[in-house]
């Protein structure tokens, strides 16, 4: 049976942080009590080697008025591990969620610029904190359920697409580095998630019919700007079209991206014809949007960007003039492009084609093949 606190004579046991799981585990799985963390952690007990998992507890719901069933989670955590007679223990991680991820979410936009907490979260909690916490039980590895691979060659890890390229997580992880590659191992990334289901279920595992969780954890299910406002509250402030015509109002500049249609509540506007508004640039330190009419309004489209907070799989940057593909954002159809530059802790990449509201504070990753390169933090963009 799955246990968090009792020893037993056939189980060795030590603590840690409030952990106790057994005595040098070979492999810690980060288990979430979803489908697929749940088929991770089957896959790696089921493998000979010794096991144990563990919950992470990130976001404390009594500290913010945001909500994120962790408790119903834990619990499904629970009974998986029992289902898999497997060790499973949580760890507080809380402190250093809001100090390296949910702080820097909230200077991200107030800058006026839109972050990406899920690789915040990848680099600083499951493969920085919680990689440090299992090594310090001395296990060698972590295994997560995310949908990715990993193969060395010539003594160099590389990251590469899950086989599903629908469910591919290869984005949310291009920060990742041969020290975390070299102790990581994602257990699910061969299998498309029709099959991930199917061994739930084959296996008997409680959450084979869980839903997949969406959005940011720690916003849950209340409305996104809502809970900004908790955190960033802002004034009311002007719609402009590009021309410094006032064409309406909104409730607070940062709330809104580039590229953005809804929530933006224009009227008929004289002169203009009934196409939809599209976010085309903000002003935070004024509080102004600016607006644009057309989905392909050449003000939305970019040629080419600059990206800095540069982050390598293999520890140095694509040489000048590779020529890849990228993803600006999560689920973006790979789009062509070369590297222009990459020396002096820029990126300057160059597209083939123009890319459409491409947005400062995201991320641009880059892949050769099925091969993650890596990327950065977009900084700024280069107008068609």
């Amino acid at each position: 049976m799955a246990s968090t606190t009792e020893s037993s004579p056939d189980r060795d046991r030590r603590s840690h942080a409030g952990v106790t799981l057994p005595l040098t585990p070979d492999t810690v799985v980060a288990m979430s009590g979803g489908v697929d963390s749940s088929v991770a952690a089957q896959i790696v007990a089921h493998s000979g080697v010794r096991a144990a998992g563990l919950f992470m507890k990130n976001w404390d719901d009594d500290a913010a008025p945001g909500e994120c069933p962790w408790e119903e989670d834990v619990a499904d955590v629970l009974a998986v591990a029992d289902t898999l007679d497997l060790a499973v223990n949580t760890i507080d991680l809380t402190r250093e969620y809001w100090d390296r991820v949910f702080e820097e979410f909230l200077a991200e936009y107030r800058r006026g610029r839109t972050p990406n907490p899920d690789i915040l979260c990848n680099r600083e909690i499951k493969f920085r904190a919680f990689l440090d916490a299992a090594r310090d039980l001395g296990a060698r590895t972590i295994a997560t359920g995310h949908y990715a691979r990993t193969d060395c060659v010539d003594g160099r890890h590389r990251l590469l697409r899950g086989v599903d390229q629908g469910k591919d997580q290869t984005y949310f992880l291009y920060t990742l580095g041969q020290a975390q590659l070299a102790h990581t191992v994602f257990p699910i990334g061969h299998l498309p998630k029709s099959e991930v289901r199917a061994q739930a279920r084959a296996t008997g595992l409680p959450v084979a019919e869980k839903k997949d969780s969406t959005g940011i954890c720690f916003i849950g299910e209340r409305h996104f700007r809502t809970f900004l406002s908790g955190y960033l509250p802002a004034s009311e402030g002007e719609i402009r079209t590009l021309d410094e015509r006032v064409i309406g109002t909104h409730p607070g500049a940062l709330y809104y991206t580039l590229g953005q249609r809804q929530g933006l509540a224009i009227g008929g506007v004289r002169g203009a014809d009934e196409a939809p508004w599209f976010v085309a640039s903000k002003d935070v330190a004024r509080n102004i949007l600016y607006v644009v009419q057309g989905h392909d309004h050449p003000a939305l489209m970019s040629r080419a960007l600059v990206a800095d907070s540069l982050s390598w799989v293999a520890g140095t940057p694509p040489a000048q003039g590779t020529r890849c593909t990228a993803r600006t954002r999560y689920r973006q159809p790979d789009q062509a492009c070369t590297v222009a530059d990459s020396a002096g802790g820029a990126l300057v990449l160059e597209f083939d084609a123009p890319q459409r509201a491409v947005t400062p504070g995201q991320s641009v990753v880059l892949y050769v093949g099925d091969e993650c390169l890596g990327g950065g933090v977009i900084a700024r963009t280069t107008p068609v």
